[in-house]
């Protein structure tokens, strides 16, 4: 009898900031856990209606739960050749087609005090 094997590629590991606890925590059990689904799904995917690319530097996870529109921003640290983190840094429900740029602005401002002080 013959047996395939996967091999699941993690493409990074993902880390939530404090914010984004907070953000998951204010949320019902099942958005919160198809939230950290979708995150977990995005590691192991390369599917951008899950992950997708905002600005150079700022991606966010996406997810739709009863019909309303979750977001993570998040950002990449490659420095480690061995492991690749992605970073989410702030999460929020999306009201307007385009993402809000003061949420963009955290995520920026998060990102670059992480850059400083590691």
């Amino acid at each position: 009898m013959q047996q395939d094997y996967f091999i699941m590629v993690e493409y990074f590991n993902a880390i939530y900031s404090d914010e984004v606890e907070e953000f998951l925590d204010s949320l019902d059990d099942k958005a919160r856990k198809k939230i950290i689904y979708n995150v977990d799904k995005a590691r192991l995917t390369q599917d951008s209606e899950l992950f997708k690319k905002l600005d150079s530097d700022i991606w966010e996870f996406r997810t739709k739960y009863n019909r309303i529109q979750y977001r993570l921003l998040a950002f990449w640290d490659k420095r480690d050749s061995l492991e690749t983190l992605v970073i989410a840094t702030n999460g929020f429900i999306k009201k307007t087609k385009k993402t809000p740029k003061a949420e963009i602005k955290r995520a920026r401002q998060i990102m670059e005090f992480y850059f400083k002080t590691i």
